[in-house]
């Protein structure tokens, strides 16, 4: 055998082992297709029968288990952007399990992941790998081995220091049912006399499904279409479609730029529902030590890295 055959070998080797096969989990992918067929089917109750008043809980519900993942476990435990008491901290717990995306330390752990190894096959939503990838893809098979072991070497023992996380992450199960289906669908029923059908599929599963796909969109569409004003050699984007969805979350060149800027967005309050309800926080004592970035600092970056977009 040649050098020359002996080289493509050992090449094809590092490719097979660098680029293993999907290993589908089936179970997910049919608990997500019943999801959103299910949620195709709950918008038409919201046009036929459902009482304004679940389609407005649901958006509620929507709005607060938004604001669980962005200014909960994104911006409060997994960037440490901004302390928070523990009546905050209980409360963003709860919300956060209203959005069933995990638990505290999972969902922090991985995104901590996803910023030191971003774009890589470390990273467990690599947008490199694709739209539907990014978007959904990545939940319907194993994890890449890269992402577990570089995961190992990332520091989460901060986020297990709080008693908060520990026992959310000890009774999960239930908390994640009553929170994220039995409270939304009792409410509207014993509150102003809903059905359960439309109960349970307007405000517990439309309204999950939803907050799902938006929060994905930020692993996604801000990863993939918008401007890069602040640093052109990343792929995180700014993305407007994305900031207002995802209350704030969109601006994410920023973000990946200065990640431990409590408000994501050198704009403040602008466009930006979740840096409103930590601010309002603030003034009612609950949260402190926001960390933000001089406004000197953010203009020397986008003037040497930016794309010129700003």
């Amino acid at each position: 055998m040649t050098s020359n055959s002996i080289s493509s070998t050992v090449t094809e080797t590092e490719k097979r082992r660098s680029s293993p096969k999907l290993q589908i989990v089936w179970k997910n992918v049919f608990i997500f297709a019943f999801l959103h067929a299910a949620s195709l089917y709950a918008i038409q109750l919201v046009f036929t029968s459902a009482k304004l008043k679940t389609i407005v809980f649901a958006f509620l519900l929507y709005v607060a288990s938004g604001v669980g993942v962005t200014a909960g476990v994104h911006r409060l435990w997994a960037h440490r952007s901004y302390k928070a008491k523990w009546p905050l901290r209980l409360l963003l717990a709860f919300f956060n399990s209203v959005a069933f995306q995990n638990d505290i330390y999972e969902w922090s752990r991985d995104h901590r992941v996803h910023h030191k190894f971003s774009e890589t096959d470390a990273d467990p939503h690599n947008a490199k790998r694709g739209f539907f990838f990014s978007h959904i893809g990545w939940l319907m098979v194993r994890k890449h081995p890269d992402v577990i072991e570089k995961g190992k070497i990332v520091d989460c023992s901060d986020i297990l220091a709080d008693p908060i996380v520990r026992f959310q992450r000890k009774y999960y199960t239930p908390i994640v049912f009553l929170s994220c289906f039995v409270i939304p669908t009792v409410v509207p029923v014993w509150s102003w006399g809903e059905s359960y059908w439309n109960a349970f599929y307007v405000a517990g599963i439309l309204r999950y499904c939803w907050t799902l796909n938006v929060t994905w969109l930020v692993n996604s569409a801000a990863h993939m279409w918008g401007n890069r004003p602040y640093d052109r050699s990343i792929n995180p984007r700014e993305n407007k479609y994305v900031i207002v969805s995802a209350m704030g979350e969109g601006f994410h060149n920023y973000h990946h730029t200065f990640p431990w800027d409590y408000s994501t967005s050198e704009f403040g309050t602008r466009l930006n529902v979740s840096t409103v309800f930590i601010d309002f926080m603030a003034a009612l004592g609950l949260a402190y030590d926001r960390k933000t970035v001089s406004p000197d600092v953010i203009k020397r970056q986008r003037e040497r890295h930016g794309d010129g977009s700003y």
